[in-house]
């Protein structure tokens, strides 16, 4: 598959970053790659790597393709966890507490 400059660039990046989990215990390194995309990747970045992911043979490293079965999918809902925070978060500026 040929991809474009933008295209090559997030390949390039989720490869680094699953680069770097591979020095992480084998049990942490797909969740590692999913946490640190779904935190600092905005959701166009996350778009775009589903478009890619689904098209294949984009050169990802099989760590990213496994993490991408847990990578937050732009416009999907909030997950508990995130949520709930948010709600507590909120609830703590407005001045309610337990």
């Amino acid at each position: 598959m040929s991809l474009d400059n933008t295209n090559g660039k997030l390949v390039r990046m989720a490869n680094q970053i699953a680069t770097f989990f591979k020095s992480q215990p084998e049990n942490e390194r797909v969740q590692g790659v999913a946490t640190h995309i779904n935190k600092f990747w905005e959701p166009r970045m996350r778009k775009a790597f589903f478009e890619l992911v689904e098209q294949g043979d984009a050169g990802f490293d099989p760590i990213v393709i496994s993490a991408a079965a847990i990578i937050k999918r732009p416009g999907s809902p909030a997950q508990p966890s995130e949520a709930a925070e948010h709600v507590d978060t909120a609830m703590l500026e407005a001045g309610f507490s337990d």
